[in-house]
Formats: C-alpha cells, structure tokens, sequence
C-alpha cells in the first residue's frame, strides 16, 4: 500500500515538474523573440538618429544614446 501511494506521489510530483518545464521553455522562447525584437528596434532607431544627425538635429539635455554608445551605425 506505501509503494502504491509513494508512487501516486511521484507521478505527481513528475506531472508538475514536467509543467514547470514547459513553462520554463516557453519562457525562454518568449525572452528569445523580445531580445530579436529589441535589437532590430535598437539599429532602427540608430538609423533614424544617424539621418537626423546628418541634417543637423542635435541632442541636448538627453541621456546619451544607442549610436553615440556604439560609434558608427549600419543600415539594417
């Protein structure tokens, strides 16, 4: 009667772990496609800010950006 119900146990114990796994993978998926997305929107805007820089706008009084940190920008 004890290996039945300590095998109940494990079987439970097995399911749940076997959902915290998919939703570990999930997870990771997830943060996988936001870091693609991320750094498409990052060259993006360095573009945008490179041309705004080559027709003359200038930053004051903002935080230093994505392109001054990298130096020279590539079109995407």
């Amino acid at each position: 009667m004890a290996l039945l119900e300590a095998k109940k146990i494990a079987s439970q114990y097995q399911k749940e772990a076997d959902k915290c796994s998919s939703g570990m993978e999930t997870c990771e998926e997830a943060r996988e496609k936001a870091e693609v997305t991320l750094e498409a929107q990052r060259k993006l805007t360095a573009i945008w800010e490179s041309r705004s820089r080559q027709k003359g706008w200038r930053q004051e009084g903002v935080a230093k950006s994505h392109v001054q940190s990298q130096g020279n920008v590539q079109a995407v």
